[in-house]
């Protein structure tokens, strides 16, 4: 094990496991390690679930399925789904989520899910990839070699696929739905602008703490109070 972590293999790859949100999430091989900063995510998603015991919430570009485990961990009652187009990762996701009663689904954004859950959705989550392409080469060795470049590269500016996101997102929301997208503080203005040509409206939220930012989408009327917890928050 020292041998594979000196030749720079993720540690969580090593020990099979990573700690997200006090929980110990199996990480396969090949699979895109959960980040501590995405525990703000979550704790925003939790917020917009609010006191709905059977909220239908989807963790898109899941991964491990570590935001599922945890949103599902927290909302035992909920209707919880996932979606990844990466095989690797939808098999680690089930091991995550089977056991607890969440969903898995396999294929590209949207096309992954369900049709019945077009305009159901109360919660989605997306934490999709958002690193520049030529930014890639100026990550950490362990995530540049051992992480899926899928999971990584989004695109020219990092937003191709939330653009994607955001532009199927509203058919799939219930109404007062929130959607919720992990960006960087530099994208976040632009993920806003992108988000103006729909129905929804975008507010961004930071937490200092975590060194997190996330964009939270609503439609009007339906965009719940914005919580303070674990940081700051801006509106745009």
């Amino acid at each position: 094990m020292v041998d594979c972590r000196v030749a720079g293999q993720p540690l969580e790859h090593i020990l099979g496991w990573a700690e997200f949100c006090g929980l110990r999430i199996a990480v396969d091989a090949g699979v895109f390690v959960p980040r501590r900063r995405t525990e703000f995510l979550v704790q925003q998603a939790l917020d917009q679930a609010g006191a709905s015991p059977g909220a239908v919430v989807v963790d898109l570009c899941c991964g491990s399925g570590a935001v599922a485990v945890a949103l599902l961990a927290a909302l035992p009652c909920a209707e919880v789904h996932a979606a990844d187009v990466e095989p690797a990762a939808v098999r680690c996701a089930w091991r995550n989520l089977a056991a607890a009663g969440g969903r898995v689904h396999e294929g590209d954004l949207f096309a992954a899910l369900p049709g019945a859950l077009r305009g159901r959705v109360d919660v989605l989550v997306v934490n999709a990839p958002y690193v520049p392409t030529d930014a890639i080469g100026l990550m950490p060795p362990e995530a540049r070699e051992h992480e899926p470049r899928l999971a990584l590269d989004g695109g020219t500016d990092g937003l191709d696929v939330l653009r994607r996101v955001v532009a199927g997102a509203p058919s799939w929301l219930a109404p007062g739905g929130s959607l919720l997208l992990e960006t960087s503080a530099q994208q976040a203005p632009s993920l806003v602008d992108a988000l103006a040509g729909t129905e929804l409206l975008a507010r961004i939220v930071v937490s200092d703490e975590l060194a997190a930012t996330a964009v939270i989408a609503a439609f009007p009327g339906g965009d719940p109070a914005s919580s303070e917890r674990g940081g700051r928050w801006s509106a745009r």
